[in-house]
Parts: structure tokens; C-alpha cells; sequence
């Protein structure tokens, strides 16, 4: 069985807007969901992500406000909008520009995967495509290996961090999304060893340093890179209301470099695998996931 962010919380509670929102966007671009589809009631929203009826709709309202839902009313559930057209090359949020590329990158017979991030979130959640396509037979790598740098447990993150004080309640919610969804990603694609015969390879490395972008590198031929963009934000928990300075994540603008696109983009790919194969040789240390 694959594991998704439906039945595992990737912050040990119950799922709150922005996850329901994300796996809801993840649904409609995988193809789960398509234009003129009604999506579920909200108390079948409810019920699946064991949450209240509230937590849903707000999750209905960001997904509203990305143009994502049509017919959006009172009386009966709203319809997944038909597609924004897109400017040519125009960078797209995180999530949208991410799970087509690596779509793509599964078409390979040897797939590779590098990735410098905050947390594996964005990963974990694009992948759903590309693994869902495996599991309906459409494709079939013969091998993945897939290298991930995270920043190290033991140091003073330049974010999140709170507002105020030196609250070690932010660090720690950072600290258990990462091993969380760390978790996740890499159930999900070692359990295609069994299910479909596939040479997997998952390994972590620690970061000395908070990372300023989020860098993947597809198959050695692509670069993906976007900056962290920070925001203050409040967050509500079961002791009360934690107040810091967060990324964007997954809203923030992806840019893509592929090597045959020219000589300028070949040269920021080689360049963006051989600063990340130094650091993973070099100062990084090895990560096991508690």
C-alpha cells in the first residue's frame, strides 16, 4: 500500500487546511480530479481527513482563491475549474512546476533524483504522480535512486524561528514535519522494491546550514530551483498560538533549467549537480530519520 499524506499526519496530529488544500491540488494536477469533476461533500472531506467541517472549507477557500474550484456554492459541492492557460516558460508555483517534471524524469529506464530542501514536503507530495502511474502499469523505471539533504537536527535554523523569544516549540515542529515526511517518501518508493521489482536507492544527508532555495536535479539534464520565500504566520497548536517567521514552501516560484534548452542552462545544470554532489560528499553527515 503507498503512504500518503491521507493516512499519515505529516506533524503527528490531524491534517489541517494547507495539507487537506495541498493533497486536493496534488489530486486535481495528477489527473485524479479533472476539469467538470464535483468534488467530494464536505462532510465526506471531513470524514476522510478526520477532521471538522471548518478545517475543510477552508482548505475549499484557498483552493477558491487559486482558481482551482468553479461553481463554488452553498448548495452543492463545486467543480474543478478548466485549466488556466500559462504563459510560455512562466514560472509556476512549486507544487504545479514539480510533479510534471518528475512525471517525466520516471520515463527514464535509471531514474535520479537530487533534492536540497527545508523538508521533503514538496517532494513527498509530487511524487504521488509519477508513483501513481507506476502502480497503474503505465511506467516502470528499472532503478531510482534518490539523494536528499535536510538540515541537521543540532543546528539554530535561520528559519522558522519564532517572532519572539527563542520558543524551542517551532524548531521542534520543524523537526518532526522533516522526519515525518522524510518517513513518508521514503516508505512510499522503497515499497516498489516488493510491489514492482524496482531497484530503489532512498538516502538522507544533514545540512550544517539552513538552505536559501530548494534545489532538484532531475536525471543529471534538469534543475529545478526556488527561492524560500519568508512570511510571518501563526500557527495554532493544543498549548496555543505559535507566532514565526515561515517559507512559502510550496507556493513558492519554481525555475527550471533543462541542458538541452542551450548553452546557459546546461551550464547552471552542471554547475547546480556539482555544487550539490560536493556537498554531499563533503560537509554534509549522515541523516537517519528516528
Amino acid at each position: 500500500m503507498v503512504v500518503t499524506q491521507e493516512n499519515v499526519a505529516v506533524n503527528g496530529n490531524r491534517s489541517s487546511p494547507q495539507e487537506i488544500a495541498e493533497i486536493l491540488r496534488e489530486r486535481i494536477r495528477g489527473g485524479e480530479l479533472k476539469a467538470g469533476d464535483r468534488l467530494p461533500t464536505q462532510i465526506e472531506l471531513a470524514e476522510e481527513f478526520g477532521v471538522e467541517r471548518g478545517t475543510v472549507r477552508q482548505a475549499l477557500r484557498a483552493l477558491q482563491e487559486d482558481g482551482l474550484l468553479s461553481n463554488v456554492s452553498k448548495g452543492s459541492p463545486p467543480r474543478i475549474a478548466d485549466p488556466a492557460p500559462a504563459a510560455p516558460d512562466e514560472p509556476q508555483p512549486t507544487m504545479v512546476a514539480l510533479a510534471p517534471r518528475l512525471a517525466e524524469a520516471f520515463l527514464e529506464p535509471h531514474v535520479r533524483i537530487d533534492a536540497a530542501c527545508l523538508t521533503a514536503e514538496t517532494l513527498m507530495l509530487a511524487l504521488g504522480s509519477p508513483l501513481r502511474q507506476i502502480h497503474e502499469g503505465k511506467v516502470r523505471p528499472e532503478s531510482l535512486d534518490v539523494r536528499i539533504m535536510l538540515p541537521s537536527r543540532d543546528i539554530p535554523l535561520a528559519f522558522p524561528v519564532p517572532v519572539e523569544g527563542d520558543d524551542e516549540s517551532v524548531h521542534q515542529r520543524w523537526l518532526s514535519q522533516r522526519n515525518a515526511q522524510g518517513h513518508v517518501l521514503s516508505h512510499n518508493l522503497k515499497s516498489l522494491r516488493s510491489s514492482h521489482g524496482i531497484d530503489v536507492s532512498v538516502t538522507f544527508r544533514a545540512l550544517p546550514f539552513t538552505p536559501p532555495v530548494k534545489l532538484y536535479l532531475l536525471n543529471g539534464t534538469e534543475a529545478l530551483i526556488a527561492y524560500y520565500m519568508i512570511t510571518r504566520r501563526e500557527e495554532s497548536t493544543d498549548t496555543g498560538t505559535l507566532e514565526m517567521y515561515d517559507t512559502l514552501g510550496t507556493d513558492s516560484l519554481l525555475f527550471s533549467f533543462i541542458q538541452r534548452a542551450g548553452q546557459r542552462d546546461a551550464a547552471f545544470v552542471d554547475e547546480s549537480q556539482r555544487w550539490f554532489d560536493a556537498l554531499w560528499g563533503t560537509i554534509t553527515t549522515d541523516l537517519t530519520l528516528p
